[in-house]
């Protein structure tokens, strides 16, 4: 199983500063990231998630803020004939030093330990920060930066249509 693991805020919706998500309860669809899910979906690819949620063990927002939100992304995604098959999420503050915060593994493991089939050769990672490059690079599987100075540069993620033959 090939997957394209997906960090969220900033990637496929609208990041905002911490303080700000605690009045935020509708996803904002970034430009380009349905018509790219799309696009991978017909690769072949399947999603998961793999999101830092530090701001719900630092007090900004509860976890059942976190899941409205998510439920929300996932009918959206859905209502656009997108599947996100997943998604592991890290609540703990920074400060924690948990095994789960990208960029370290514990989220891709747990992924591994749930999916034994996920082809790592296959898949691949897309985001927007240094945490997730780092991630990607980690678990030695190639990285897609949106607006990030990295090898694979994209704007959104429909832009991945680039880099067609290496996916």
């Amino acid at each position: 199983m090939k997957i394209a693991f997906l960090d969220r805020d900033g990637t496929i919706n609208k990041d905002y500063e911490d303080k700000q998500w605690t009045t935020i309860v509708e996803p904002e669809i970034l430009p380009g990231s349905i018509e790219g899910l799309k696009y991978l979906q017909d690769k072949g690819f399947k999603f998961i998630i793999i999101t830092n949620q530090y701001i719900i063990g630092e007090n900004y927002i509860t976890t059942k803020q976190y899941n409205d939100f998510n439920s929300k992304l996932i009918e959206i995604l859905k209502d656009k004939g997108i599947d996100i098959d997943d998604i592991f999420y890290c609540p703990h503050a920074r400060r924690e030093n948990c095994n789960c915060i990208k960029p370290k593994k514990g989220m891709i493991e747990q992924a591994l330990e749930k999916y034994p089939n996920i082809d790592m050769n296959k898949s691949i990672f897309i985001g927007d920060s240094k945490c997730d490059l780092e991630l990607a690079e980690n678990i030695g599987v190639k990285f897609f930066g949106i607006n990030l100075n990295c090898k694979n540069k994209i704007r959104n993620i429909f832009e991945i249509r680039k880099y067609a033959k290496e996916l």
